[in-house]
């Protein structure tokens, strides 16, 4: 029964639980992120410079069998061995532009921090019973 306790004791400390949260948000984030890069920033920047696909960038590293066409998906359907280096661009491009929203939001974050004001202490209210005794100590220094 002592490891069960234990277990207990320590799934549900605070640190597990906003671990847990984190990975949680953390992956839902990440979709809408996948989402604003592929949806949104890709098709700007495909249309700036021009129609970028690396997606079917590859060599070949086997013999292709007759009547397989030349694209990965069919390559690869077909057991090819393909060295598929155009998907590893676009997966570095989306982690570059992912890694850059994150910079700009956690320095947006700091800066908040830092321009938050301070709260003034509220002033410390004394006692009656404290007043009233200084009261005769200062009448008893007299």
């Amino acid at each position: 029964m002592g490891m069960l306790q234990e277990f207990k004791s320590f799934a549900v400390k605070g640190n597990v639980i906003d671990l847990a949260v984190g990975v949680i948000i953390g992956g839902a984030f990440g979709k809408i992120v996948d989402s604003v890069v592929s949806d949104l920033i890709m098709p700007l920047v495909g249309s700036v410079v021009g129609k970028l696909d690396f997606s079917n960038l590859f060599l070949v590293l086997g013999s292709v069998p007759t009547g397989v066409p030349q694209t990965l998906d069919a390559l690869k359907k077909a057991g090819v061995p393909v060295f598929a280096y155009g998907s590893f661009i676009t997966v570095a491009v989306n982690f570059a532009i992912l890694a850059f929203i994150i910079f700009l939001m956690v320095k947006q974050i700091n800066r908040l921090k830092r321009e938050a004001p301070e709260e003034p202490a509220a002033p410390t209210v004394i006692p009656e019973d404290i007043l009233l005794l200084r009261e005769i100590r200062d009448s008893l220094k007299k």
